[in-house]
């Protein structure tokens, strides 16, 4: 286990030879904290949401409103976490080619931009169009109006993704997300502790 601060910290989950910015679809799966059964009660076979979960569902959909290089595919939530398929997509740009007379890395003190993005620099998920910062935004903006209502909700501190590699492995994944719901009885989760 790395140590960043004097601070044990787990590594990293994400793949360190692939960049979250690139284009390509993403299933994003993010749990409550404890997996409190914070958005509702599956019925049948489908989600009976709380206002808890009709939160979720909404901000989920107004994703693309706030970062145009997002499309959303299949989504589903569930008592205690959501399921969703991220699609980063954002077009060519001719601005790739680096200008030599404007690259900041020729002298770094004249560049006042050098340290920013705190300790990940140019890394931080909060300065680029990525996976992250749209995750980050959503369960920012849940937590912000989920805690109007229950004051104590709250996330698992990361998210777990996987890179979506052809359309064989979308389909699987899409047709998981929307069957969850007819699953949950047999979720080793789905006992836990309900509000």
């Amino acid at each position: 286990m790395e140590k960043h601060k004097n601070k044990y910290r787990n590594a990293s989950l994400r793949a360190q030879w692939w960049d979250y910015g690139n284009n390509a679809a993403y299933f994003v799966t993010i749990c409550t904290q404890d997996r409190i059964h914070y958005f509702g009660e599956i019925v049948g076979t489908e989600l009976i949401p709380s206002p808890l979960g009709e939160i979720a569902l909404t901000i989920w959909h107004e994703m693309p409103n706030h970062f145009p290089f997002v499309l959303l595919g299949a989504f589903m939530a569930m008592p205690n976490h959501i399921h969703g398929i991220v699609i980063i997509d954002k077009p060519v740009d001719s601005r790739l080619i680096a200008n030599p007379q404007q690259n900041p890395q020729q002298n770094p003190q004249q560049n006042p931009q050098t340290h920013v993005g705190g300790f990940a620099g140019n890394k931080n998920p909060m300065l680029n169009e990525n996976l992250s910062r749209a995750v980050r935004w959503y369960k920012g903006r849940c937590t912000f109006e989920m805690r109007k209502i229950r004051a104590d909700f709250a996330w698992q501190s990361r998210f777990h993704d996987r890179i979506i590699r052809n359309d064989a492995e979308y389909q699987r994944i899409n047709d998981y997300i929307e069957n969850n719901p007819a699953k949950w009885g047999n979720d080793k989760f789905s006992q836990k502790e309900t509000i």
